[in-house]
């Protein structure tokens, strides 16, 4: 499995003008044979992002134009066997501030790699901001780029 980063698909739907556009377009075909992924954190800061520019009707069809156009997983926290309150605390509080403390970095980017760690077979972290979580996570961080030249076995 692949995590794509948000920053992935808001250059694909929000910056076509961008000079890293084909890349991206390649990486986003090139990535569906390797059961790409997003996080739920991820979807809804694109949704955040995009509501700006996109009607309340078009928010809400976003299974059809971003998880069944892109075939990707939507991987949600787990919560089996955990109140509300041990989830809150634990995935929404605390997880997230141990990793800010670690590593300075922007609360939903601390969501959005927790969550990334925590579900299995994950192989790898795509992000046009590698720079930023290189040496901050277990996972193999690649840029769309690096990916579409050395996919991960």
């Amino acid at each position: 499995m692949v995590v794509i980063d948000t920053d992935v698909f808001v250059l694909a739907f929000a910056f076509h003008r961008d000079n890293r556009q084909a890349i991206n377009s390649h990486f986003l075909e090139v990535v569906r044979t390797y059961e790409p992924a997003i996080t739920i954190y991820s979807v809804m800061k694109l949704l955040g992002q995009l509501s700006f520019n996109l009607s309340a009707e078009r928010l809400a069809q976003w299974r059809g134009w971003l998880q069944d156009n892109f075939a990707l997983a939507v991987i949600y926290p787990a919560t089996a066997n955990r109140t509300a309150d041990e989830f809150f605390d634990s995935d929404l509080v605390k997880g997230p501030l141990q990793r800010m403390s670690r590593h300075p970095s922007p609360y939903l980017d601390s969501l959005i790699l927790d969550l990334a760690e925590a579900t299995e077979n994950v192989r790898a972290f795509v992000t046009w901001n590698a720079r930023h979580y290189q040496g901050r996570t277990s996972l193999r961080v690649m840029t769309p780029g690096e990916y579409v030249d050395s996919p991960p076995v």
